[in-house]
C-alpha cells in the first residue's frame, strides 16, 4: 500500500521539481512512518516549499470547532508562512499564491459530503484555474470504503461550505476521484494532476489498508466515528446533542428530555440493518447541553457492510421528533457561514427532508424519494473511478 504522498515522493517527484510549491495539509497529512508532509517537503533537497495552507482546524489541529476562524502565521517547525483557508477567505487569494507555481493538496477525507476538506480542495482548484497555477491532489483512502453510496443529492440553492456540488451524503469516492469529478462535471477546469495510491481497492475500509489513523479533525477520533458520521451529523441541525463534548462524538446522541429506553424501543421497531441502539446517559463537557445530564443512546455498528448510516441518522431525528414533539427543536442559523437557511437544510442539502420528518413520512418513503437521483449520480461517477 502506498499513499499518494509516498507515490509522489518516491516515483513522481518530477511533478514538483524546480517549482515553487504550496502545500495544503493538516495533522493527518502523514506517510506510513508517521512523518508529516510539511516536514517531508521542507527537508527534501529537491523541493522548494514556499507556503503552507490550512483547512478548518489549521495545519496542526490548533482550532477546535465550527465557525472558529483563524488568521495566518508562520509554522513553528519550518518557518514557512501558513495561510488560512477557513477564515476571512476560504479561497486562496492571488496574494497567497504569488510565490507558488504548484499547489499540492494532501488531506484525509472521511467519505461524507459535508466534510469541509473536499471543498477546501475545490476552492483551491478554482483559485488555480483563475491565477494560472497547477493543482496536484495526492490521493488517500476513503475510510468507509469506495463501494457504498447513499442519500439525496444536494440541491444548488442549498450550496455552502459543507456542500458545494450535487453529490450524495455518502459518496464512495476518494479525494482524487472527487477532484476529477469537480473539475470536469462542475466546470472548474484547472490544470489538475492526481497522484494515485498503490494497492487500494474500492471495498477496503481504512482498517484494512495498514495506513495509520490520525484524527483528521478534533471530533473525528476513530474509524467508528467516520462510519456513523454520514447520518448522525444531521443531529448538528437540531438542538439534540450529537455527542460533541464526549469521548464518542456522533456515536452518542441525546438531550435532557429524552428517555433512553423509549427512544431505543422506537428505533428497534424500524429494523434498521447492521446497527444496535443501546440506551445511554452522558454529560457533554462542551457544546450543546454542556455539563447537563442527557438521556439518549449509543450506536453500535455490528455489520458495517449492511449498515446504512444516512437513513439511520434520519431515523434517529425522526424518532426524537415524533416522541418529543413539544421539546424537540431544529437549530436556527447561522451554520458554516450561512445565515439565511436552516442548518438542518444546509446539512441535508435540501429542505425536503426536514419537511418529510415534520410530516412523519415513513423511512421507506424518504429513502425512495432520492433513488432516481442517486442512480443518475452513480452512472455519472463511474467515469471518474480510479480503482477497481
Amino acid at each position: 500500500m502506498k499513499l499518494g504522498l509516498e507515490n509522489l515522493l518516491e516515483n513522481q517527484l518530477s511533478l514538483i521539481r524546480n517549482a515553487r510549491v504550496g502545500l495544503i495539509v493538516n495533522p493527518a497529512s502523514i506517510n506510513q512512518a508517521y512523518e508529516h508532509a510539511a516536514d517531508l517537503f521542507f527537508n527534501h533537497q529537491e523541493i522548494n516549499l514556499t507556503a503552507l495552507f490550512g483547512p478548518q482546524h489549521s495545519i496542526r489541529g490548533e482550532t477546535q470547532d465550527n465557525m472558529i476562524e483563524w488568521d495566518g502565521y508562520r509554522d513553528r517547525r519550518t518557518g514557512i508562512p501558513v495561510y488560512s483557508l477557513y477564515g476571512k477567505t476560504r479561497i486562496p487569494t492571488e496574494e497567497m499564491l504569488a510565490g507558488v507555481d504548484v499547489l499540492v493538496f494532501d488531506l484525509q477525507d472521511v467519505g461524507t459530503r459535508i466534510y469541509t476538506f473536499i471543498y477546501t480542495m475545490a476552492h483551491a482548484m478554482q483559485a488555480c484555474a483563475q491565477f494560472g497555477k497547477k493543482m496536484i491532489v495526492l490521493d488517500r483512502p476513503n475510510p468507509i470504503g469506495g463501494t457504498e453510496v447513499e442519500g439525496n443529492l444536494l440541491e444548488p440553492e442549498f450550496a455552502s461550505f459543507v456542500g458545494l456540488f450535487p453529490i450524495p451524503m455518502r459518496h464512495g469516492m476518494t479525494v482524487a476521484e472527487l477532484a476529477q469529478l469537480f473539475n470536469k462535471e462542475f466546470g472548474i477546469n484547472c490544470d489538475l494532476e492526481v497522484v494515485l495510491m498503490q494497492g487500494w481497492r474500492r471495498e477496503m475500509w481504512f482498517d484494512q489498508t495498514g495506513v495509520p489513523w490520525v484524527i483528521p479533525s478534533p471530533n473525528m477520533p476513530t474509524l467508528d466515528t467516520a462510519t456513523v458520521y454520514p447520518g448522525t451529523v444531521l443531529l448538528e441541525g437540531t438542538l439534540v446533542s450529537e455527542g460533541r463534548g464526549t469521548t464518542r462524538p456522533f456515536e452518542l446522541i441525546g438531550a435532557p428530555y429524552i428517555e433512553p429506553d423509549d427512544l431505543v424501543a422506537e428505533l428497534k421497531s424500524y429494523n434498521l440493518p447492521g446497527v444496535v441502539f443501546r440506551p445511554h446517559y452522558f454529560q457533554p463537557t462542551f457544546q450543546k447541553h454542556a455539563n447537563t445530564l442527557c438521556g439518549g443512546l449509543q450506536l453500535h455498528v455490528i455489520d458495517r457492510a449492511k449498515f446504512k448510516p444516512y437513513i439511520t441518522g434520519i431515523a434517529i431525528v425522526r424518532a426524537i421528533r415524533m416522541l418529543y414533539p413539544n421539546k424537540f427543536e431544529w437549530r436556527q442559523p447561522p451554520y458554516e457561514y450561512v445565515y439565511d437557511k436552516m442548518p438542518f437544510d444546509i446539512l441535508a442539502g435540501t429542505d425536503k427532508l426536514r419537511k418529510q420528518i415534520d410530516a412523519g413520512a415513513p423511512l421507506d418513503e424518504i429513502e425512495a424519494s432520492w433513488r432516481a437521483d442517486l442512480s443518475a449520480f452513480m452512472n455519472k461517477r463511474e467515469a471518474y473511478l480510479l480503482y477497481s
